[in-house]
C-alpha cells in the first residue's frame, strides 16, 4: 500500500503494530504493553534484550524506558526474515507497515545494531544477511529503490512507465538507495573484520554502482534511465518524458527521487551527492582492501573528489540572514531550491552520515536555516516544532527529523527537547510514527513504521551512554 495514504490517521489500536500482535494489559508502570509478544517476534537478539534491560535498570524516566523497548528492537521483532541460502545468510526486511525492501530503509533499520555485532553471532549473521540480500537486489535493479521477497512477483507499480521487472516494487532512481548499502557495508566490515559477505558478486555490485553513478552524472545525455507514473501526486512522478528538469552537466549526480521517493525538482540534490562522495571513498577503500583491485579503488575515489568539488563550485549560496548555506537542489545553471527534508540524508543529516563534519562553519550556518521559518517545511506548533516536507504535507512534523536534530547536536538543551518532545508526541502509542500535526499528535501518519521507532532507541542509547542526566531529567 502506498506509504502516503497507509493509517494515515488512526487511532490508539492503531499506533501498536496490529491488535493481533500486541497485548494491551496494563503494565505495573500503567504502560501498556505494545511490544509483540516474544513468541511472535522475528527475531531475537541476546544482545539488544541486554541493552533493553541495562537502560529500564539505569533510566528512571518510566515513559522512556517503555519506549526504549517498544521501540528499539521494533525493526528485529517485526520486519526481518532471515534465513540461509546454501550456507550463506540472507535476510529480507520490510519497512513495516508496506511489505518490499527498501534499500535505505533496510540498511538504516539495522544500523544501531551493528554496535552489538561482536558479541552476538546470530545479530552478526542477520546483518550479513541484509548486505548480500542487497547485493542481490542492486545486481536485479541498481536503479530501484525497493523489492519484493518474491523475485518473481509482480508489483502494484508494474505500469510505470520505465523499464520495471518483477521482483521490483518500486523503481525510483534515488543516489541514497545506492549509498546505504555501502555505508552498512563498510562499518560491517570495519567493525568485525569479516569478509564472507564481500564475494565476487559484492564486487560486481560496486561496479554497477559506479557506473550508474556516472550515468547519472548525465555528461553525455541523460542516460537509460526514465520514470513516468499516472498519478495525481505531481511528486510521484518525472517530468520532461520522465527525464526530470534538464541540468548542467558539472559533475554532480542526478537523483530523479529524494529519500522520501518524492521527485526532485532540480535534479542535484545535494545531501543524496554529499552521501554519494563518502560513500564511494568507502567502497574504494574496501575494494583496495578486500580484493586489492587498486585501479577500481583509483576509479571510485576519482569519481569521490569529483563530486567534492562540484558540491562547493555550485551547492554553496550566499544567504541574505545566514550568510554561506549548503542548498537543497541546484541544477548546474545557477538555480537552486533552499529548503529541507525530514528525510534522511538531508541537510540536517550530514554530519551523522559521516559526510562532514558538524563543526563545518557552512554546515553550521546551514543548521541555522533549515531549522527556522525560512525553510519552507519547517512547522512550529502548539506541540512542536520540527522539519517535515512535502510527501506527507503541511504542517505534518516528522519524528525522525527530531531524532536527527538529537543526533547531530552537543547541545545538552537542544538535544532534551528532542527527547522530550518525542516522549510527548507519540499520542499514547508507544511508537514512533512517520508524521504528526504540530498541533495534534493524535492525528499522524504510519503507526508501524520501524525506520522511525529503530532510529528513536539509537538516540536513546547514545544520550544513555554520553549524557544520561538528560534521561532522568
Amino acid at each position: 500500500m502506498k506509504r502516503r495514504i497507509f493509517l494515515r490517521n488512526t487511532g490508539i489500536l492503531g499506533a501498536g503494530l496490529l491488535a493481533s500482535k500486541v497485548s494491551f494489559a496494563a503494565a505495573p508502570d500503567q504502560f501498556p504493553i505494545v511490544r509483540v509478544a516474544a513468541a511472535k517476534r522475528h527475531f531475537q537478539s541476546k544482545s539488544v534484550n541486554a541493552a533493553i534491560k541495562t537502560f529500564q535498570s539505569k533510566v528512571k524516566n518510566p515513559e522512556l524506558s517503555w519506549l526504549f523497548e517498544n521501540c528499539f528492537p521494533n525493526t528485529l521483532d517485526t520486519t526481518v526474515y532471515y534465513k540461509e541460502i546454501n550456507g550463506k545468510p540472507d535476510t529480507y526486511v520490510i519497512t513495516g507497515d508496506i511489505d518490499a525492501m527498501w534499500l535505505r530503509d533496510s540498511s538504516a533499520q539495522v544500523w544501531p545494531y551493528l554496535q552489538f555485532v561482536n558479541e552476538d553471532k546470530a545479530l552478526k549473521n542477520l546483518i550479513s544477511g541484509v548486505i548480500s540480500h542487497q547485493v542481490k537486489c542492486i545486481l536485479k535493479d541498481p536503479y530501484a529503490n525497493a523489492f519484493y521477497g518474491d523475485a518473481e512477483k509482480v508489483g502494484e507499480w508494474k505500469t510505470d512507465k520505465t523499464d520495471m521487472q518483477s521482483g521490483v516494487h518500486e523503481r525510483k532512481w534515488e543516489i541514497d538507495s545506492l549509498c546505504y548499502p555501502i555505508r552498512l557495508a563498510y562499518h560491517y566490515w570495519k567493525k568485525t573484520g569479516d569478509k564472507q559477505p564481500f564475494d565476487t558478486e559484492w564486487k560486481n555490485s560496486i561496479v554497477a554502482i559506479l557506473k550508474v553513478f556516472k550515468e547519472q552524472q548525465r555528461k553525455t545525455g541523460p542516460g537509460p534511465y526514465h520514470f513516468q507514473r499516472e498519478t495525481t501526486q505531481p511528486t510521484d512522478t518525472q517530468p520532461m518524458h520522465g527525464y526530470g528538469f534538464p541540468v548542467n552537466p558539472v559533475g554532480l549526480i542526478c537523483s530523479a527521487f529524494r529519500p522520501s521517493d518524492d521527485a526532485t525538482i532540480f535534479p542535484f540534490l545535494i545531501p543524496s551527492n554529499f552521501f554519494a562522495v563518502s560513500s564511494l571513498k568507502q567502497a574504494a577503500e574496501m575494494i583496495k582492501g578486500i580484493t586489492g583491485e587498486d585501479a577500481l579503488s583509483a576509479e571510485l575515489l576519482t569519481l569521490a573528489e569529483e563530486v567534492a568539488a562540484a558540491i562547493q563550485k555550485y551547492a554553496i549560496v550566499a544567504h541574505p540572514k545566514y550568510g554561506k548555506i549548503y542548498a537543497f537542489e541546484v541544477d548546474g545553471f545557477g538555480s537552486n531550491y533552499l529548503m529541507d527534508d525530514a528525510n534522511v540524508p538531508s541537510l540536517l543529516a550530514l554530519p551523522y552520515l559521516g559526510a562532514l563534519d558538524a563543526s563545518d562553519p557552512i554546515y553550521v550556518n546551514t543548521r541555522k536555516f533549515v531549522l527556522s521559518s525560512d525553510n519552507p517545511y519547517f512547522f512550529k506548533g502548539s506541540a512542536a516544532e520540527g522539519i517535515g516536507g512535502p510527501h506527507v504535507g503541511q504542517d505534518m512534523i516528522w519524528p525522525m527529523s527530531l531524532t536527527i536534530r538529537g543526533l547531530t547536536s552537543k547541545d545538552k538543551e537542544e538535544i532534551k527537547y528532542c527527547i522530550k518532545t518525542l516522549q510527548n508526541t507519540h499520542a499514547g502509542t508507544g511508537f514512533m510514527h512517520e508524521s504528526f500535526h504540530k498541533d495534534n499528535p493524535a492525528k499522524f501518519s504510519r503507526a508501524w513504521f520501524a525506520w522511525s521507532n529503530t532510529l528513536f532507541g539509537e538516540l536513546l542509547w547514545k544520550t544513555y551512554h554520553e549524557m544520561p542526566e538528560l534521561l532522568n531529567s
